[in-house]
């Protein structure tokens, strides 16, 4: 197949993917990872708030393609789409890799009572790229947002990390960080994965902060995605290594403390919000790396060999930015 006609089945095969199923149809995922359909009844329709996070996905998706070649991931064969358990939420998923990234994917909850956007894109371990990071929780009041490029390598002892990725990004952090200002206290373990440009935050819902924060998702992927331009591939065996673990260490705590958790859980149960969160959200668990959770976190571990279920241990926390405009850590002097 040539590039050109390549190029139109791919963006066929995305706009399919992306339209609205009929309405009078389901797509169930079982505890055996099949999927069934059966017909829904018309009281059952999905409701949908005002506000979608439909327009992130597809700018997302027609950005990356006008920077590399989309590929669908194997995982879309398994994760799809799935109805939760009140039988009017709708939770999709789309999954993707490029020559550079090992994996794109994005999970979208539309219901009566929230909206929600889980977007992601992991380089491949030949690239020390930091990891693109969208999580949107919107109600009809609250908005609980985070939006990062989520460092690979620690940018406080690294210094040469941050130069390379952030300090030139730091006048874009500055300014959706004023429109969207600090939301609160944030836990010492969780502070460790951000980047001194992560825009945490929560507003009352409106119109005005929903386009606030698309133009800062668009402005985020965009550097995003001329850093992943950029990027020349490592050939030292100990930097991929390195890569490697880093990526690894990030998967594990995201898969184990990750707030989404909770909401997972209540919508499709716990079996599902379990595989979903392991095989598809932070996939890479068990293909780059052997450690456990422990092994990475060892200060969670309780006389019983099993985890605490506390999100911090330390249980200290950063109830304003912890960064400086210059992106220099200052937190030692904030946390309370």
């Amino acid at each position: 197949m040539d590039c050109c006609s390549f190029s139109s089945s791919l963006s066929l095969s995305l706009s399919l993917m992306l339209k609205p199923r009929p309405p009078l149809m389901t797509i169930n995922y079982n505890g055996n990872s099949q999927w069934s359909k059966r017909k829904k009844k018309m009281h059952c329709l999905l409701q949908v708030s005002a506000i979608s996070y439909q327009n992130f996905i597809h700018f997302a998706l027609n950005e990356t393609k006008r920077h590399t070649l989309l590929l669908p991931s194997p995982l879309q064969e398994k994760y799809g789409s799935m109805i939760a358990m009140d039988e009017q939420t709708r939770l999709e998923m789309l999954s993707f890799e490029t020559p550079k990234i090992r994996l794109l994917r994005s999970m979208s909850i539309e219901g009566e009572a929230m909206q929600v956007l889980d977007f992601a894109a992991f380089p491949k371990p030949e690239f020390d790229l930091p990891i693109f990071c969208g999580n949107f929780f919107t109600t009809a009041n609250m908005n609980i947002v985070v939006l990062d490029l989520n460092p690979l390598h620690d940018v406080t002892s690294r210094r040469d990390y941050k130069e390379k990725y952030y300090d030139h990004l730091l006048p874009l952090g500055l300014k959706y960080t004023e429109l969207l200002p600090w939301g609160g206290k944030l836990t010492s373990e969780s502070i460790k994965f951000f980047s001194p440009i992560v825009i945490w935050t929560k507003f009352s819902s409106s119109n005005s902060k929903h386009e606030v924060l698309y133009s800062a998702f668009m402005e985020y992927y965009k550097a995003w995605l001329e850093l992943m331009e950029q990027a020349v591939e490592d050939t030292d065996p100990s930097q991929i290594t390195c890569n490697l673990e880093a990526q690894h260490r990030y998967l594990t705590w995201r898969a184990e403390k990750d707030p989404g958790h909770g909401v997972l859980k209540r919508l499709i149960g716990e079996k599902l919000a379990k595989d979903l969160l392991r095989n598809f959200l932070f996939s890479g668990i068990d293909e780059l790396g052997s450690k456990t959770f422990l092994d990475y976190f060892p200060e969670y571990s309780i006389e019983d060999g099993t985890i605490n279920e506390k999100r911090s241990i330390i249980g200290k926390g950063f109830e304003n930015r912890p960064w400086d405009k210059n992106g220099e850590f200052i937190g030692n002097d904030l946390r309370n």
